[in-house]
């Protein structure tokens, strides 16, 4: 791989160095991500390659290899997996050019009634025969007579007639900003009885802003601080995690990473650098990337010791353990410079994160703070640190695996978020629930934070109770279980049986929602199948769902007869907007053609044009289909009517 990059020209897997890669060609994520090379050693090593368990370690074909890291002396080198249509890219080119057929039911009709009048006409074709010969016409006319029943029966200008409406819908929809590549689907989206929306970057802003840090001290929450950068914090473990555990890389001079690694660092006030060329070359192993605070700031710690006094606080990130959704965390490994021992970063889902954390580390109102902030519509993140052992060198910290580094670790505190709402998701929300278009929200975030948003948009109403359905798999000897629980009280509920089930939504009242996490759905789908169509029923949030979960939820969707629509900023939503009846992607990147739609307007605003300009192409198409139905069977009976008698349209005509 050129160290200035390329375009990728098929699947390959890393083994030697590190790229930087924008893979926003697949996965609509604008973002830049770091691939390592795969493991040959240590407890990551695996005996075979597997494309789904090493997609942090493969280059795929189509996305754009912006820089390379290298050892010195050594080459970039990966090895070509695979070629052509068997790559990611060449899969998502097939599905454009071969899409999965739309089973739609005015369609499937219009095939019956088509075949009925093949019918009418054979039967019209048999007696036009029989009659000639017995008026003893000549062959050559009765040839022409009888195969002129058909076409009169069997209207040739049908499909191109039921087009009409669908022609015109997709101009007006062009001129709104919404460009299909799949018309057929503009008259499905007439039958639209049920939306999921994405969450971040759709029914909210995509960037996150930075509402404060809360430190962990002792088994007790310090005070919310909103300024992170502040002095007496540089020397603090809080703000070197904030300022190591991320993925940001420098391109071309700007600091360039995921959104909210790139506020969060930010708001440490502290600078990133990275190794040239040049110094790469000098040293044997690979130079790390090296983060400090502004050079007007000294640390108290090095202020009081005469030895450390002009030693600048510097943090090289020695290694790095990218983030993973199925983990919900990503860590570093560093060295403090003047330090003899290295340190361990992490940062996560809170949940994810205390329980990796010794607990008497994690402070004893943990859980009360996180859902304080979380049913508030924070998006909450917490950190942790470890101090690894002195022996532990350079080599051996390369090799080794992230499951030996994540554990045992001391709470650091929390950083909270704030997410804010889109002006016109409430409106257009309030708009399909008048229209009995039932809507849903898909995410990846915290459960209690998206209950919170739907709460906010309208999608879950002030009087409406919240019940969070908790399953657990099996454990050795425990079956599977399923619990219920409000969330404004947290009453449990433990029926876990399909009966118990349905005796308690008997009792409850009507207006309730259920809010299912990706780990529950899959503990259900697995373990409890009778009672997913139920659930998905009175479901209105899905939280923590992962990219293929959210595909599956459309599947169930779909098998308990709702023509399903989708919306999504198309980042981790491409294989629902493909899944869906009609998928509408609101990023104009290149993953957007997995989608049937893309809007320009970066908004749900488009949802109700597009339901709109359905349901007039659906009205075309069944007027036009009456129109040619009907004059098709006028015409048949008048024309055998007239063959019964020995004439004809045109003789009358002309008489």
């Amino acid at each position: 791989i050129p160290a200035n990059g390329m375009i990728m020209p098929c699947d390959a897997v890393l083994i030697h160095g590190t790229c930087i890669v924008n893979e926003s060609m697949l996965t609509g994520e604008s973002v830049p991500v770091t691939k390592t090379s795969l493991p040959s050693v240590g407890e990551d090593a695996s005996d075979s390659y597997n494309i789904e368990e090493h997609k942090r370690h493969t280059l795929f074909c189509g996305t754009r290899v912006i820089q390379t890291r290298f050892y010195a002396g050594e080459l970039v080198k990966a090895v070509v997996v695979r070629t052509g249509f068997s790559t990611e890219k060449g899969q998502l080119v097939r599905s454009i050019l071969f899409p999965k057929p739309t089973d739609f039911k005015l369609y499937r009709d219009a095939y019956l009634f088509l075949l009925c009048l093949v019918g009418v006409a054979g039967i019209g074709f048999i007696y036009t025969i029989v009659l000639s010969i017995m008026h003893k016409v000549p062959a050559k006319t009765i040839i022409i007579e009888s195969l002129d029943i058909i076409t009169i029966t069997v209207p040739p200008a049908l499909p191109a007639a039921m087009t009409a409406g669908i022609v015109y819908a997709q101009r007006r929809l062009k001129h709104v900003g919404i460009f299909c590549i799949s018309p057929q689907r503009i008259n499905i989206c007439g039958q639209l009885n049920l939306v999921c929306f994405d969450k971040t970057g759709t029914l909210t802003e995509d960037g996150l802003d930075l509402w404060g840090i809360q430190r962990a001290e002792g088994d007790s929450f310090s005070p919310p601080e909103s300024d992170a950068a502040k002095e007496s914090l540089v020397n603090s473990a809080f703000v070197a995690c904030m300022a190591s555990c991320h993925s940001l890389t420098n391109i071309e001079g700007e600091l360039s990473g995921d959104p909210l690694d790139l506020k969060m660092f930010s708001a440490t006030g502290w600078i990133l650098e990275e190794p040239t060329e040049e110094e790469t070359a000098l040293h044997n192993p690979i130079m790390p990337t090296v983060v400090r605070p502004p050079k007007h700031i000294v640390p108290e710690a090095n202020q009081n010791n005469p030895l450390t006094q002009n030693m600048p606080c510097e943090i090289g990130i020695v290694r790095q353990f990218p983030f993973s959704s199925a983990l919900q965390r990503m860590s570093v490994v560093v060295r403090r410079l003047g330090e003899k021992h290295m340190d361990a970063y992490l940062k996560g889902a809170p949940e994810v994160v205390a329980v990796l954390c010794k607990q008497q580390t994690v402070p004893e109102s943990f859980t009360e703070t996180l859902e304080t902030y979380t049913r508030q519509g924070f998006r909450v993140i917490a950190l942790a640190h470890r101090q690894l052992e002195s022996k532990l060198s350079w080599h051996k910290v390369q090799s080794l695996s992230r499951d030996l580094i994540e554990t045992n670790m001391d709470f650091l505190g929390l950083i909270i978020m704030q997410n804010k709402m889109k002006v016109e998701t409430a409106g257009v929300l309030r708009e399909l629930r008048k229209a009995n278009i039932r809507t849903l929200m898909v995410t990846g975030d915290n459960m209690l934070t998206a209950i919170s948003v739907a709460r906010d948009c309208g999608m879950v109403r002030t009087h409406e109770k919240v019940i969070i359905a908790d399953a657990v798999p099996p454990k050795e000897s425990q079956p599977a279980s399923i619990t219920w629980h409000y969330t404004e009280n947290n009453q449990t509920i433990k029926d876990h049986q399909e009966e118990g089930y349905d005796k308690r939504v008997t009792q409850l009242e009507h207006k309730y929602h259920f809010a299912v996490s990706g780990k529950a759905f899959a503990v259900i789908m697995e373990h409890f199948p009778q009672l997913v169509q139920k659930l998905v029923l009175r479901a209105t949030v899905f939280a923590r769902m992962a990219p293929d979960q959210k595909t599956q939820l459309v599947e169930v969707l779909q098998s308990i007869d709702y023509t399903v629509g989708m919306c999504g900023d198309g980042a981790n939503d491409c294989g629902a907007l493909k899944r869906a009846h009609s998928g509408i992607s609101l990023s104009e990147l290149e993953a957007s053609v997995a989608s049937p739609f893309t809007s320009t307007t970066p908004n749900i605003s488009c949802v109700p044009n597009l339901i709109r300009e359905g349901r007039a192409a659906l009205i075309t198409s069944f007027c036009v289909f009456k129109f040619m139905a009907l004059y098709s069977i006028i015409q048949y009976v008048s024309v055998t009517l007239l063959y019964s008698v020995s004439t004809t349209l045109f003789l009358i005509l002309t008489l």
